[in-house]
């Protein structure tokens, strides 16, 4: 063990300050031979695939060469931080994380391809096969998928994955992830935490769709992104024939042929997709030897005029107000990664049973499987990009603009160092993970807003930025800074506010942004034997549940209603649960208590 490894269990284990270590009930009734076993991608669908969860031997060490004896065994996709993962330990920046796993593999099918998919891993990492190295992937937060057909044998075969993350030390995207935790920031994690699996597919094979509903016209426009690994078009064979059939609750509805990649399909009578009746269509796509099951909703978001002239949120051609919730995607005992597809179910759910209609899922990509859930459950998604940049000044970037936020709008986000921006390098790697974010999450009907920045967390340019995010998707709104250090773009006049009274003040000179309250509340409630920690961190604090639900009883009957007679468009409450020190949460940080 370290130095620093043992310091930080001396501290943790002073009788002073205590930590609990919560499970959920989905933790602790997991079970290490059936992690995650949900096809992980449900966009995208095959039905012949192999989940790679379960147990993998790992090391943490210094030593940049695959190790020959590991520390033991991790259980995937939970980060060695997680108890879930049955390692507790924190990886720190100078340590290398390893993973080996065998694979076994009886044949290989002539005219197949294997395809190795991890849905995550934090923050860099080298993929070898067999001890070659097969692919290098820079990004904690996106997936990235490997054909590792040429480096297979008949038998068994070895995955090795090494792992670097630098966490809070440099400007590669981390979120709320803090070495020191503490406060509004919370315990780093790393290495895999997102499902890994294989699949075999053609040597042609769909590689991506982009689905696209026109509701206006009654069309869904379908593109099919084809990945041709022996390059049979260059051999001069046949124009592609795709067919697409739709379902509509089991029947087929249409089949429809083309040779284009790219089709526009009539859909007659159809059914609008919202939050009250989340009707969606199921797809299967035959492309030559190739078939992948989807699905889409018929929606349309915007902002227009109301009878009034305020600039209001439009849902399906009828104004709609979003009341939601903050939603971190922080669990006790998987740290980023829900113990079970339940457990994911379990807080879109609880969410709508409590009257919200919307969740902002704050600067974290889930696992896709999250957003299908809200796709069928009928929930609405503002999906935050995942800040990165240097050190901030908490000064400037939150205690100040907290107190003056107006005040911080009239500065320019071109002060590169401001924000933790200097260097070109980590703005450059920004910019190409907002738009993969945008391709990836692009067919979920229930993401209808992008949010580039938060309270100016590494922003830059956000006026270019929010330009490049309207270029790839043009069916969403845009909150190009939530909070403050408004740069006058996008869809929204977007206001935090903790501390001062809730007022609703226009977008003066903007005549085409919807005001909307993104972040206030985050009312503290610390609930004994169900927080982990004995500090409390909220923005007001109320000893007991009753105190705390007449208090939020109050504020929506009075404040909230008003404001949305007034013209506000959206409110997000913060927060849907417990996080660590933060006790603001609807629900406590293991999910068995509501307080509300």
């Amino acid at each position: 063990m370290k130095i620093k490894d043992a310091i930080r269990t001396l501290l943790f284990k002073k009788k002073d300050i205590i930590f609990n270590q919560l499970y959920t009930k989905w933790g602790s009734e997991l079970k290490s031979e059936a992690v995650l076993v949900e096809y992980p991608r449900p966009q995208l669908r095959r039905d012949n695939y192999t989940i790679l969860n379960g147990y993998w031997n790992y090391k943490i060490s210094e030593d940049k060469e695959e190790p020959v004896q590991y520390d033991g065994k991790i259980l995937v996709p939970f980060s060695p931080e997680s108890i879930l993962s049955g390692v507790n330990r924190q990886v720190y920046p100078d340590d290398i994380l390893w993973y080996e796993r065998s694979l076994e593999i009886e044949t290989i099918p002539v005219g197949k391809r294997s395809i190795l998919h991890f849905g995550a891993v934090d923050q860099i990492c080298e993929l070898f096969i067999n001890k070659k190295s097969v692919q290098y992937h820079v990004g904690g937060y996106l997936p990235f998928s490997v054909d590792i057909t040429d480096y297979l044998k008949v038998g068994k075969n070895q995955i090795t994955l090494k792992v670097k993350d630098l966490s809070d030390t440099s400007y590669h995207s981390r979120g709320k992830q803090k070495l020191k935790r503490g406060g509004m920031f919370y315990t780093a994690q790393s290495g895999i935490w997102q499902s890994v699996w294989m699949e075999w597919v053609p040597d042609k094979y769909v590689s991506g769709l982009s689905i696209t509903p026109l509701v206006d016209e009654s069309l869904v426009r379908i593109s099919i992104h084809m990945k041709d690994t022996q390059k049979t078009q260059e051999r001069g064979e046949k124009p592609e024939i795709f067919t697409v059939d739709i379902y509509d609750k089991g029947k087929k509805i249409i089949s429809y042929q083309a040779e284009n990649r790219e089709m526009n399909i009539p859909i007659a009578d159809f059914k609008y997709w919202s939050p009250e009746d989340p009707h969606l269509y199921d797809m299967v796509i035959y492309a030559g030897e190739d078939l992948v099951k989807s699905y889409f909703g018929m929606r349309k978001i915007e902002i227009k005029k109301d009878d009034d002239g305020i600039n209001r949120i439009f849902l399906n051609n009828k104004p709609y107000f979003q009341n939601g919730l903050l939603d971190q995607g922080y669990w006790p005992d998987g740290l980023y990664t829900p113990p079970s597809d339940e457990a994911m179910i379990f807080d879109i759910e609880q969410a709508k049973a409590l009257g919200f209609n919307m969740l902002r899922k704050h600067i974290k990509i889930e696992p896709l499987r999250w957003y299908y859930h809200c796709d069928r459950l009928g929930m609405l998604v503002w999906q935050d990009m995942v800040n990165g940049g240097e050190k901030y000044n908490m000064l400037l970037v939150g205690y100040l603009p907290t107190i003056f936020p107006r005040v911080f709008d009239k500065i320019k986000d071109k002060h590169y160092g401001l924000f933790g921006r200097k260097n070109k390098d980590g703005r450059e790697e920004w910019t190409r993970e907002c738009e993969e974010t945008v391709k990836l999450l692009y067919n979920h009907p229930s993401i209808v807003t992008w949010v580039p920045f938060n309270e100016a967390w590494g922003q830059f340019d956000a006026n270019k930025i929010t330009s490049l995010i309207a270029s790839i998707d043009k069916t969403r709104l845009i909150d190009q800074a939530s909070g403050w250090y408004d740069q006058g773009g996008g869809d929204f006049k977007s206001i935090h506010n903790y501390f001062h009274p809730l007022k609703y003040a226009p977008d003066k000179g903007k005549s085409n942004r919807s005001v909307v309250l993104s972040e206030f509340g985050g009312y503290a409630c610390y609930i004994p034997n169900h927080s982990y920690s004995p500090f409390v961190f909220g923005y007001r604090v109320y000893l007991n549940k009753d105190d705390f639900k007449k208090a939020l009883q109050k504020l929506y009957d009075e404040d909230i209603q008003r404001l949305k007679k007034e013209g506000v468009s959206a409110v997000v409450y913060t927060q849907l649960s417990d996080i660590e020190d933060e006790v603001n949460g609807l629900f406590t940080y293991d999910r068995k208590v509501c307080k509300i």
